[in-house]
């Protein structure tokens, strides 16, 4: 018998990458949305058919009965607001979101496995690698690390973390928190740099970056970080923290020239394409490194995308689907937030 997974934040970036993986592997899915700004049902036009698809969002009431009515055996929530630009301007979104968001789910969650018969349901809480704050060079956060986040979206995450671990202390409820670095990759909304940078060059603008361009960030293929995710589901162990890493870690700037450079072997690239330096944002971390040893040798789990390969395919990606972004509004794409 098939097992039933329940994506919360399924019609979004990572989400909806991750459905489509499961679907693959034969899962039954079913995918609680809010059809925010960043989600689009596109992102699962070719698959919709082989899913149930709620708008609903994870605050409300309504997610007990899809969990009484669908019965799932393991809830990956991947639902929140993401964007550290518009945490700064609206910190509220991303408390509501983020932090009361995944308080009603665990709730939810709690009620449902009193009243069902669900062996084994696992809760798998994706996070991210900001939680740690800034890091050092030539150090790399471990899962035990004290948590230092410095701005409004890393501070809901870490609270998200901190609360669905304490149900695992307190009621017993089988949790699993992932923390992934950043990821990149088909279907991701052009407020985030690679998207931006990509969608720019093919509309010949320029390409502004924050400060010199020197913030450091690691970068995983959102197909890499999705496999990783169904290994801690089926091999995971309650209650742990996984972080999930490439270990390969580039500036802005360089990442942006490679984006570049990979372009101008695909299309002509138009004579506005340029680099710019824009004011920073505040509070903006120098360098996000992970230490993903764990997943590596207790599940077995490492990166398969080279990043340069990954780079092509994803510019390939948005070049054949220019119609994707007609649904977009532009000042989504070009609109300056997070100034503070």
């Amino acid at each position: 018998m098939k097992k039933t997974i329940l994506v919360t934040g399924g019609l979004g970036f990572i989400g909806s990458n991750f459905v489509k993986l499961l679907l693959k592997k034969a899962y039954n899915v079913v995918v609680v949305d809010n059809h925010s700004y960043s989600s689009n049902i596109k992102n699962l036009e070719s698959v919709k058919r082989k899913c149930k698809i709620y708008n609903i969002d994870i605050n409300s009431i309504k997610v007990i009965n899809i969990l009484k009515k669908h019965k799932p055996s393991a809830i990956f929530n991947f639902a929140a607001e993401t964007h550290v630009d518009r945490s700064i301007d609206n910190p509220e979104n991303f408390i509501m979101s983020n932090v009361v968001g995944v308080y009603n789910l665990l709730e939810s969650c709690k009620k449902f496995l009193k009243i069902s018969k669900i062996k084994n349901f696992k809760f798998i809480h994706i996070s991210t690698d900001e939680v740690y704050g800034d890091i050092q060079k030539n150090k790399f956060s471990l899962e035990s690390d004290q948590y230092k986040p410095n701005s409004p979206y890393a501070a809901s995450k870490g609270s998200s973390d901190l609360i669905v671990r304490s149900y695992f202390k307190t009621y017993n409820l089988p949790i699993i928190i992932t923390n992934c670095c950043n990821n990149f990759g088909p279907n991701q909304f052009p407020e985030k740099l690679l998207p931006k940078m990509i969608i720019n060059i093919i509309n010949n603008k320029n390409l502004p970056i924050y400060g010199q361009g020197l913030n450091s960030r690691e970068w995983i293929y959102v197909q890499d970080h999705c496999e990783a995710l169904i290994k801690v589901f089926n091999n995971g162990k309650i209650g742990e923290f996984y972080n999930i890493g490439s270990n390969k870690n580039l500036k802005n700037l360089d990442v942006t020239k490679e984006i570049i450079k990979n372009c101008k072997k695909l299309f002509k690239i138009g004579k506005n394409v340029k680099i710019t330096f824009v004011k920073d944002r505040p509070g903006h971390d120098i360098r996000y490194a992970l230490n993903s040893d764990k997943i590596k040798k207790k599940l077995k789990w490492q990166p398969r995308m080279n990043f340069t390969k990954g780079i092509r395919l994803t510019i390939n990606w948005y070049l054949k689907n220019k119609s994707y972004f007609n649904t977009i509004s532009k000042k989504d794409i070009t609109k300056r937030l997070g100034k503070g």
